[in-house]
């Protein structure tokens, strides 16, 4: 399929023009065409629940309430939690 595409780009615009395009345009490009930004974001909410699903139970039930956007905002939260839990605990082993 990406084949196809590639050889009707190639005859649309050019063998020369199409082989000067830097790899970053044509990443673009392929994104583009074969990864919608609704399934990006799909894959992403899956992969974050797949994560977040190793999480002990009390870290999980904090990060999926807090109803995070992104997988980034995701990590950060399960890391704030489990830094807090950390310390919480190092606290009390030394008082």
């Amino acid at each position: 399929v990406a084949l196809t595409w590639w050889n009707t780009y190639v005859q649309t615009v050019g063998h020369e023009a199409a082989y000067d395009m830097s790899w970053k345009t044509l990443v673009k490009m392929m994104t583009d065409q074969y990864c919608p930004r609704n399934e990006i974001r799909k894959l992403e909410m899956e992969l974050c629940g797949l994560k977040v699903k190793g999480l002990p139970d009390m870290i999980h039930e904090r990060v999926v309430a807090s109803k995070p956007m992104t997988m980034q905002e995701a990590i950060e939260i399960a890391t704030e939690l489990m830094d807090k839990k950390i310390r919480t605990f190092a606290e009390r082993e030394t008082a």
